[in-house]
């Protein structure tokens, strides 16, 4: 029960990084130590446990797809998503510097962290972890990371009309491959559609019809891509983890914590908001820096990942012993 209630909490953590535009919950889920667990589950849920469910009852089917681990997450994720969207999306009109500086120490961790965990790996096989191809997987794993946070996001598709379910669908669909991957956000890659706000909105003011759709299309989604996912870290574990670590790294560039206003746009409550950001040194800022506090909250955002991982670590052997 310990056990699960950690993964609870982890999946919290993942909730509250899926939420902000440029941060992956799937990197708290690497530096957590439950990323090839989760990946592992959710590929099981297939025709396979389907059948297990007709044959064997709920009680072998439920323990074919780790479904105690999943449930505690998506618990997690959603009480994440419920409870702090409000409150992230205070910080980020209120604070975004230190907020973004939280994540940046967080994903810059984590960059270092899947380097070593390539490493340690590689030593424990007795061969050399960076080779020309785990190099280059990091490079265009970087190269791709870079590039997608330098586009431009779409306006939103979606006015104060009725709501397009289809849209909604492949938006979900989409953005969870992203949220399972690190590096690479979710919450980035809906900005990007155009569907950020909308889906945002959706969930602060818990439009169930939205949601409900939404979550269908992260269903199917996640499903599809785990097995994607599942196969490459069977037969290219280096080589998946190198362009993971990559993504991690080219992330960077949408976190940096001071990020000048270029253009804004009309929301569909005929508010204007934020539409494209650039980044700037501190003393370029428009607005008050706050360096030392922010330079603060990238050594807590450093250490919070490392704190993770050892309490992962001490979870880890506790479950062995």
């Amino acid at each position: 029960m310990k056990t699960y209630f950690f993964t609870y909490l982890k999946g919290i953590a993942m909730g509250a990084a899926d939420v902000v535009p440029g941060v992956s919950g799937g990197t708290i889920a690497f530096i957590s130590g439950i990323y090839e667990r989760l990946i592992k589950a959710i590929k099981s849920i297939n025709f396979s446990a389907l059948n297990t469910l007709f044959k064997q009852g709920i009680g072998a089917a439920w323990q074919q797809i780790d479904g105690t681990f999943l449930l505690s997450l998506f618990l997690g994720i959603l009480t994440s998503v419920l409870s702090l969207a409000k409150g992230i999306s205070w910080a980020l009109d209120a604070y975004p510097q230190m907020l973004w500086s939280f994540f940046f120490g967080l994903v810059l961790a984590s960059t270092v962290f899947v380097a070593q965990d390539i490493s340690r790996e590689a030593k424990k096989q007795n061969i050399n972890a960076w080779t020309f191809g785990t190099i280059t997987a990091f490079l265009i794993g970087a190269a791709i990371a870079y590039g997608i946070t330098l586009l431009s996001p779409a306006a939103a598709p979606l006015t104060g009309g009725g709501l397009d379910y289809l849209i909604f669908f492949g938006a979900g669909a989409i953005a969870i491959c992203a949220m399972i991957l690190p590096g690479i956000s979710g919450s980035f890659i809906l900005l990007l559609m155009g569907m950020y706000p909308v889906v945002l909105e959706a969930a602060t003011k818990f439009k169930v019809d939205v949601l409900a759709v939404f979550m269908l299309g992260c269903l199917i989604g996640l499903l599809l891509f785990s097995h994607v996912l599942s196969w490459l870290f069977t037969h290219f574990r280096a080589v998946a983890m190198a362009v993971l670590t990559g993504f991690m790294l080219g992330s960077l560039n949408k976190v940096w914590p001071w990020q000048n206003v270029l253009q804004t746009r009309m929301n569909s409550k005929g508010e204007e908001v934020p539409f494209l950001y650039k980044n700037v040194m501190p003393s370029d800022y428009a607005a008050e820096p706050y360096i030392l506090y922010c330079i603060i909250l990238v050594v807590f955002g450093f250490l919070v990942v490392f704190g993770i991982e050892k309490l992962s670590r001490a979870a880890k052997n506790e479950e062995v012993l």
